[in-house]
């Protein structure tokens, strides 16, 4: 059976992430990392160390022109995603981005145009969505416990100073939004399966004044038929509202942070009733077991990169609606 090569663009410090993709592509039958990209020496070090054999480079230019590898991964700061993303594609090679996707609409198009337009494959690393409380959610949602979903809040947020990191810098980071607020966003479009009419957004630079991402930022996105959903990170919140809230015609699902099962609220033969549901167990190495089933056996992607884009437009969208004080259409 053929073996999709893989190549690591980037291997940074922060929370292992070059460490971790590897681990998980190794782990995923038909796959390998071969190679490794980093502009510094020092990591490419601890790469050869960590994964004995592998090919190291300090350019892109000379991995892609040298290896033969399939698929390239990118784990490298939030800004720089789309240009590495497009390098790649245009060389022809697969692609899967770390989230988020990029930083703008804008960017998000060129990288869709470039998978396009040499028929290679884009997917943007949401391996969250096989967490065991939101794999849960889309079940109650899916068997129709709680009704026609109407409403959905989805929170994360506590009172934390930023990490100075490159990841508190909006330019680069792209602002508050891009890191787990894409996890948040994703999860959200995906159990909400409506065209988006405008969002509204509300952005909050009170405390934090020593890096340039925004403390707090909240959309509330308004779907066809009447469906609204709100999604906020804050940095500057004490009190914390539940992680998740949704509400159906039906019934109800609600996960306090913390909660090691979901609450949920519905009718059962006439009979209200309010149980605790167990959260499934996780199952994140499913995203590159469906990558290689994608390349391998022409298996449907699951992480489309049109979704990732989707929510790129809506974090957009919500900063311009916080500038101009109206709601605003998706630019894409």
């Amino acid at each position: 059976m053929k073996t999709i090569k893989c190549g690591l663009v980037g291997y940074g410090p922060a929370f292992r992430m070059g460490r971790h993709h590897a681990d998980a592509i190794n782990s995923t039958a038909g796959m390998a990392t071969v190679a490794v990209c980093d502009v510094s020496p020092e990591r490419l070090e601890v790469a050869q160390e960590e994964l004995p054999g592998v090919a190291t480079y300090t350019k892109l230019d000379d991995m892609l022109a040298e290896s033969d590898l399939d698929l390239a991964v990118i784990i490298t700061p939030h800004n720089t995603h789309a240009d590495l993303a497009v390098a790649c594609m245009n060389a022809g090679r697969h692609v899967v981005v770390e989230k988020p996707m990029c930083v703008s609409v804008q960017q998000a198009k060129a990288m869709l145009q470039a998978a396009q337009a040499n028929s290679v494959m884009l997917s943007v690393y949401h391996n969250r969505r096989w967490d065991g409380d939101y794999m849960t959610i889309r079940r109650v949602v899916e068997e129709g416990l709680v009704g026609e979903v109407f409403e959905v809040d989805c929170y994360m947020g506590n009172w934390t100073p930023p990490d100075g990191t490159w990841r508190s810098d909006k330019q680069i980071s792209g602002g508050a939004f891009f890191d787990w607020g894409a996890h948040l966003l994703d999860w959200v479009l995906q159990l909400v399966d409506r065209p988006i009419l405008d969002v509204t957004g509300f952005f909050h630079k009170r405390v934090w004044m020593q890096m340039t991402n925004e403390d707090q930022v909240r959309a509330i996105i308004r779907f066809e038929g009447n469906v609204q959903a709100d999604v906020t990170i804050s940095s500057i919140a004490r009190a914390r509202r539940s992680k998740w809230r949704i509400l159906g015609d039906r019934g109800s699902i609600e996960l306090p942070h913390g909660a090691e099962a979901l609450t949920v609220a519905t009718e059962l033969g006439g009979l209200e009733t309010r149980m605790q549901m167990p959260f499934l167990p996780p199952a994140r190495e499913r995203y590159y077991q469906n990558i290689a089933d994608h390349l391998l056996r022409r298996a449907e992607l699951v992480c489309k990169p049109e979704q990732a884009a989707l929510a790129i437009a809506v974090m957009e969208a919500a900063e311009r609606s916080a500038r101009s004080g109206k709601p605003q259409k998706l630019g894409l």
